[in-house]
């Protein structure tokens, strides 16, 4: 919650007015109107909710605390809470001890779930119901930073006078919120508390860094289980062709639904329920009781219809499957044969796929069931495995394989040309506009299939404009202010962790949910060794194809050394490999990288002399490869005037990829110049 500046000024306490706090207290109990700049207007408002509210202003003590049995039911209701509180709040303890302070963690209503700190205050804290299963709130105990945090949703500090009840104003506390990082509702509350004299501003600022860790760690934990459900729901999502379904999260909130989905809804409403729309955005089920199904079921929801989806015996979310009724075809008229059945299989480039390795083959079967279902899918492999071959077989065994499949490398690129190319712009938009405008790559893959490559190094203040066109289906041109309807199917891919990232907060976690509705993997080429003969000759026949010579033959001890190598640039560099071997009829072993030849294992037994001159002979080769990459290299930064983003991209790697090669061959000092040239020419 931003607060504004006259907000911010009402959290903190000023002690030093004490005195004209307690009489402006005194005179609200006699009935008198009065009104001093020494009370807060937040305390203010505080006291009079408490007087309309009839609370006891002599109260020494809070109401007694709940039953052991009740509050470890309670306990047991906000387990994640307590769990993402419980080594936070232990991370503060040497700060209590020193300080003679408590730190104590409350429910939504303000029921004490958890207490941390000095024993010595821990027992005067006892006194007055300060303990697990106490409630905290202010029509409670009047007056206090948990009650009132609490009822103003952001952080407070209450001090001494400052307190409704008399019994408890010689105490101070600090306090804030704890909010849901799903739908920011308030979960609880944390609060840092101490006699009078233990007063400090700073408490509240160890209270508002205590409630964000705690939130992060939920926020965190969510995740997980989202991703969890929608793995272990996809299979449904993706093979119940007759049959609508919606996946629910614990809340009872939908998270995902297949394509026949609107379409049972509809039909539901149209049948049952009498009305002509049922919308999914606003469906909900409620939370589970204790059999696993959800406490609000809709009227029009049969039971059966509801599955739990558990995970160590916890419900992590419901799968609802509404069943389509089709209508009966008319006496005598044969029902139509599925199109699928009648058409003939045209290969993809799944198909085209070349190995027999056990996960690849899983890799290019998740691949073909994910096709038949619009479900955004995220593809993970290292570079040059071979993710784009994944995205267009996606799309080629799709229901739009007639449709433009559009691919975007999202870290080839600057952020300003990124944007240009992905959002479009209007004509004027900048100087040096296209007349006319320029259609942006999304845009153009409407009604098809849109690939973002690299989408981990996809800049974090883009993420939320691709967020918003991936939520609303619309996207604006850069200079115009009249939204496009767009509709295409998402495929992403990435080298990087995303969940680290989002963990370190360079990546969206919102957009993470959105984009990583399922993932296939695709392994690397040192994990399937086994299949490099086969791919080589595959690839040598459509690189002899490509440049017009005959397929030449690998010869055994060829395939063998490429078999024995660990290709760091997996596909993309057996295919650099052969071709150069198709061209200049070379050793796969001259070809290789230069650190990957030192590491080679010998195919031939040599000895003395012939070994000395097999080294000689393959460093050369070596350096060679090395000259030629470091000239390459050069060429292309000065060919982009030091642009970094175009040099890769002219290379056909990645910029991550040029920067180490840059720190490899010590290029650092002529990069800086290259842009120190191009700066002055601007």
């Amino acid at each position: 919650m931003e607060l504004r500046d006259d907000d911010q000024s009402q959290m903190f306490s000023r002690p030093e007015r004490d005195r004209d706090v307690m009489t402006h207290w005194e005179r609200l109990l006699s009935g008198e109107e009065c009104s001093s700049d020494a009370l807060r207007r937040l305390i203010d408002d505080s006291w009079r909710r408490c007087l309309n509210a009839h609370v006891d202003p002599g109260k020494f003590q809070a109401p007694p605390p709940l039953s052991e049995n009740s509050l470890y039911s309670l306990q047991q209701k906000h387990g994640d809470l307590l769990t993402a509180s419980t080594p936070v709040m232990a991370m503060a303890r040497d700060f209590l001890a020193e300080t003679g302070t408590i730190m104590v963690l409350t429910d939504h209503s303000g029921t004490i779930l958890s207490l941390e700190g000095d024993p010595g205050t821990r027992d005067e804290a006892g006194v007055m119901n300060m303990m697990p299963g106490a409630s905290w709130s202010e029509t409670a105990c009047g007056t206090n930073a948990i009650g009132t945090a609490i009822a103003v949703r952001h952080p407070v500090q209450i001090h001494s006078a400052e307190h409704y009840c008399a019994g408890i104003k010689r105490w101070t506390c600090s306090s804030t919120v704890i909010l849901d990082p799903y739908d920011n509702s308030v979960l609880g509350a944390i609060d840092v508390s101490g006699l009078q004299q233990t007063y400090n501003k700073h408490s509240l600022a160890l209270v508002v860094a205590t409630a964000s860790k705690i939130e992060g760690r939920l926020a965190k934990h969510e995740m997980g289980i989202r991703f969890r459900l929608l793995e272990r729901c996809m299979h449904r999502l993706t093979h119940s062709t007759s049959d609508g379904v919606i996946v629910f999260d614990r809340r009872g909130n939908p998270v995902k639904a297949n394509e026949r989905a609107e379409q049972a809804l509809n039909q539901l409403a149209e049948g049952r329920i009498g009305s002509r729309r049922l919308d999914l955005a606003s469906l909900t089920l409620g939370h589970a009781t204790d059999d696993g199904l959800p406490a609000g079921l809709q009227g029009w929801i049969a039971p059966e219809w509801l599955e739990p989806v558990i995970e160590n015996g916890q419900r992590i979310g419901t799968l609802l499957t509404i069943p389509i009724f089709k209508p009966r075809a008319p006496h005598g008229v044969a029902a139509p044969a599925a199109e699928a059945s009648s058409a003939p299989h045209e290969p993809s480039k799944l198909d085209c796929v070349v190995g027999k390795d056990t996960a690849l083959m899983e890799a290019v079967e998740r691949a073909r069931h994910l096709s038949r279902s619009n479900v955004p899918v995220l593809l993970l492999g290292e570079t040059g495995v071979g993710k784009e071959v994944f995205a267009r077989g996606i799309h080629d065994c799709g229901s739009a394989k007639s449709a433009p499949f559009v691919a975007v490398n999202c870290g080839g690129l600057s952020r300003e040309l990124l944007a240009t190319e992905l959002f479009g712009y209007a004509e004027g938009s900048f100087t040096g506009a296209r007349r006319g405008g320029m259609m942006g790559k999304i845009e153009a893959a409407n009604g098809g299939t849109l690939f973002l490559d690299e989408l981990g190094e996809m800049p974090l203040d883009m993420q939320p404009h691709l967020l918003r066109v991936l939520e609303e289906g619309e996207i604006y041109r850069l200079g115009e202010n009249a939204p496009r309807k767009v509709k295409f199917r998402l495929i992403c891919a990435t080298n990087r962790d995303l969940r680290k990232e989002v963990t370190d907060g360079r990546f969206r976690m919102d957009l993470y949910y959105r984009v990583a509705v399922t993932s296939v993997r695709i392994p690397p080429l040192r994990e399937r060794l086994g299949d490099i003969p086969a791919l080589s000759r595959a690839l040598m026949e459509k690189l002899a194809a490509q440049h017009g010579v005959p397929v030449p033959v690998l010869t055994g001890v060829e395939l063998n050394e490429l078999s024995s190598y660990s290709w760091p640039g997996n596909v993309r560099e057996l295919r650099n490999v052969l071709e150069s071997m198709l061209l200049t009829g070379e050793r796969p072993r001259a070809l290789m990288a230069p650190e990957a030849v030192r590491g080679i294992r010998p195919f031939e037994s040599v000895g003395g002399m012939e070994q000395i001159i097999s080294s000689a002979v393959e460093h050369r080769e070596s350096r060679r490869l090395e000259e030629a990459e470091r000239d390459a290299i050069l060429n292309a930064i000065d060919d982009s005037h030091g642009n970094m983003a175009l040099a890769a991209r002219s290379l056909g790697i990645a910029k991550s990829t040029l920067y180490l090669k840059l720190k490899k061959f010590g290029l650092d000092a002529l990069v800086e110049r290259a842009r120190e040239v191009h700066a002055k020419g601007h």
